[in-house]
């Protein structure tokens, strides 16, 4: 058998200092924000002292059309601060909550998969080469359950991180917008990049320990090792899910209550500071936005690396223990992460942004450079990793592959990904006209605009769903289930430069509400705006990624449990399977219902609170009194929390219920039909909810003369596009990048428990 170029010492350096790399450079970017300072400074820099084109050395504060430094500088850290602490309160309240799911959790799988042999501490034979003894049921037990606990604390803290840097960063690029939009766009960009790196790295550094840990013990016995491993992808999952449902209803609360009293009964702008949910709808942006996204993305990458990991341990390279070629999923993602390093400095060093109309191209070319760049990474990860000709586990069989078609593989999923993200920007951006004919329906009032909207989010699903189909059937026919594993790494291997451009979004808009609050200059906010706007469209790129790589990771995991549970075929006309496939495909239903009831719920309580305070503080509309914002902050934290129990318990407890009572059979239903159906509902729920968001903004600019005929704000058209928007909220923000997790987390759990469903499952099929 031909070996990789790559020798395994090599491979075993090469990947954590990819990630070393990663994180350094991830600190270097925020150390370039740090010098961005939150305190007045002295008007005249020190002779000599001069300044670069970034304007790291220059003096921050500049007088500006009458205002005084010192205030307006103080005045934006005072509301730094209260987002900030309003964001960590909330996320320690849910981790709270998370953690103590986290633990019952944990004990659950452990007694679970313990049972499978009764707690048995003697080998057993290898459930793919029964000539072979591999390690107790007992010892899969404390390692998934200790690869869970890691995989939840990682995304917990990659959250919390991603979190932190942004409120940190949101008022030093309102403050850089004083000295034009390029200074802003880079404050801006090196925070997310400071997120995006922090997350690969991280994410590549605690699988790449875990596996060397574990590797301890189980010695050659790779097949229990890396089905041990896949804890790690259910830890980060559970947490995303949390973090999502829960960050989501925040965000939208607020955001529906600041806008339906603020904007369209009070006539007052989005993020004026007389309006009491101003603060919780910044603090939102913050937990839903960046926390939940980072979260989820994270999970998406430990699915993919877990669901290649198992099928590869049973292929080949598991059985000839070629470490190199077994860890080629993380050579990827190491990769990845030098790719998306030197994609970063195009957009921060190479070239400067000096117009507005350049910072939605800027971002694009992010996409597209990293993806051609990573094109050529593959292709020497592939030469260099993986030997000429391998096998392949495919069902039951061992399928001939040769290393250029597993390059094919990786690359379509990373090509594909790109196709979705610009899809998806051409029905969410008001550049084109899907997004201007809903704003031109605003016309004849709301009621069209839903219609229109609707419309628009149906038909955005075709081209993604062929964009996947393509991808699975290439990647399969080449490689089967593994090469639709590395297909989803494909789509997530520039997962660096895309949290950079995501959590840019969510930080341009603070910057925004921060100038606003301020009482700082049109020009400001115009500036703030216009990189708000960009941001929009990419953060609905963001989440078309999350979702295609989310149909592939489910698919690759569904794969992977399957052949874990002995499944045979999967025949959709028996009625075990069918019935399954049609509750699964109801699932996805169920759980908007209940997230977007949630959102509504939260958000009642929040306009009533906001309507309370317009009608009995004296003083308020005038602007001499300051309104109650800890009240709002606290609906929408309490709201949040006890929300978003119910839809994160029915994913966590449908697998285990159908696996227990109707088995592994039904199950795999369950788990195609929530994959079919979730896809699609994400997909339309996201780009609907972008749409009207850019539909409002496109009326609002009034760029266009076609858009000024709309306008301006507060005209009829205006206000039906508000309500557009905020029937939009919970779908873009809650509903739409939920479902992703509910379709992977639902997988992912079937995997770690397959043993024990193929064990003990069917309890109603064996009574009866």
């Amino acid at each position: 058998m031909a070996v990789a170029l790559l020798s395994g010492v090599l491979t075993e350096i090469l990947i954590p200092v990819a990630a070393v790399i990663g994180i350094a450079f991830a600190l270097f970017q925020w150390v370039l924000v740090s010098k961005v300072k939150l305190s007045p400074e002295p008007r005249n820099p020190a002779p000599g002292s001069g300044g670069d084109k970034n304007g790291f050395t220059d003096y921050l504060i500049e007088e500006e059309e009458g205002l005084n430094e010192h205030s307006v500088v103080t005045k934006c850290a005072e509301i730094q601060n209260a987002i900030s602490e309003g964001a960590t309160s909330f996320l320690f309240t849910e981790y709270q909550y998370v953690g103590i799911f986290m633990v019952a959790f944990a004990i659950l799988i452990f007694l679970f998969l313990g049972s499978v042999e009764g707690f048995s501490t003697k080998s057993q034979p290898c459930t793919y080469s029964k000539d072979k003894t591999c390690k107790p049921a007992l010892a899969n037990a404390v390692f998934s359950t200790v690869s869970f606990l890691l995989g939840a604390v990682t995304s917990v803290v990659s959250g919390f991180l991603g979190m932190k840097i942004a409120t940190y960063a949101n008022a030093r690029t309102t403050l850089e917008a004083r000295k034009g939009v390029g200074k802003a766009f880079i404050t801006a960009f090196r925070s997310g990049a400071v997120m995006g790196f922090l997350l690969a790295a991280n994410g590549l550094l605690v699988l790449y320990i875990s596996i060397n840990l574990f590797k301890l013990y189980y010695g050659d016995d790779w097949e229990g090792l890396f089905e041990a491993i896949t804890g790690y992808g259910l830890g980060g999952s559970s947490m995303a899910l949390f973090g999502r449902v829960g960050g989501g209803i925040y965000t939208k609360a607020a955001d529906v209550g600041a806008d339906l009293v603020g904007k369209v009964e009070r006539n007052i702008p989005e993020d004026d500071p007389r309006n009491p949910a101003v603060i919780a709808d910044n603090v939102g942006d913050n937990v839903g936005d960046i926390a939940g996204m980072g979260s989820d993305l994270f999970g998406s990458y430990a699915e993919s690396s877990c669901a290649a990991l198992v099928v590869a341990s049973i292929s080949s390279f598991g059985i000839n223990h070629d470490l190199t070629a077994m860890l080629y999923p993380l050579l990827i993602s190491s990769m990845g992460i030098i790719v998306c390093l030197i994609t970063t400095l195009f957009a921060t060093d190479f070239f400067e942004i000096k117009q507005v109309k350049e910072i939605e191209p800027a971002l694009k070319k992010q996409l597209i450079i990293s993806t051609a760049i990573m094109t050529v990474g593959i292709a020497i990860v592939s030469w260099l990793a993986l030997p000429p000709s391998f096998t392949i586990f495919n069902f039951g069989v061992q399928k001939e592959v040769k290393n250029w078609e597993l390059f094919f593989c990786v690359a379509i999923g990373l090509w594909a990904g790109l196709v979705i993200g610009f899809v998806t920007e051409y029905y969410t951006s008001n550049a084109y006209s899907p997004v201007q004919d809903v704003a031109d329906s605003c016309r004849t009032g709301a009621a069209t605009n839903v219609i229109f909207g609707l419309a628009l989010g149906y038909k955005s699903v075709i081209i993604p769903i062929f964009a996947i189909a393509i991808s699975i059937f290439v990647s399969f026919s080449l490689a089967a289930m593994y090469g639709i594993a590395v297909a989803a790494l494909g789509m997530l291997s520039t997962i660096a430069t895309g949290l950079a451009i995501d959590a840019y979004g969510p930080i341009s808009d603070n910057a925004g509400g921060i100038a606003e609050m301020a009482g700082m200059s049109h020009r400001i906010r115009e500036r703030t705006d216009a990189l708000d706007a960009a941001g929009n469209t990419t953060a609905a790129i963001g989440k078309g990624f999350a979702i295609g790589s989310a149909a592939l990771v489910s698919l690759a995991l569904f794969g992977a449990f399957v052949s874990r549970a002995a499944i045979s075929t999967v025949d959709v006309l028996t009625p075990k399977v069918f019935i399954g496939l049609i509750v699964g495909a109801m699932l996805p239903y169920w759980f908007s219902a209940m997230t977007m009831k949630s959102v509504g719920s939260a958000a009642l309580k929040m306009v009533e609170e906001v309507r309370r305070q317009f009608n009995t503080i004296p003083g308020l509309m005038e602007g001499t009194a300051k309104p109650d914002y800890a009240t709002c902050v606290k609906i929408s934290t309490d709201a949040s929390i006890r929300e978003m129990i119910p839809p994160g318990a029915l994913v966590m407890l449908t697998p285990l219920i159908v696996g227990i009572f109707f088995g592994v059979e039904t199950l795999s239903g369950v788990l195609a039909g929530s994959l079919v159906s979730g896809v699609q509902i994400a997909i339309s729920a996201s780009n609907t909810g972008g749409a009207w968001d850019n539909a409002k903004k496109y009326i609002e600019a009034g760029a266009s003369e076609h858009a000024r005929t709309l306008g301006p704000k507060g005209s009829d058209p205006h206000k039906a596009a508000v309500i557009g928007d905020t029937i939009g909220d919970p779908l873009k923000d809650t509903s739409g990048p939920s479902l992703n997790i509910l379709i992977k987390l639902m997988a992912v759990e079937s995997l770690v428990f397959a043993p024990f469903f193929a064990t003990h499952g069917g309890l109603l099929f064996k009574i009866f």
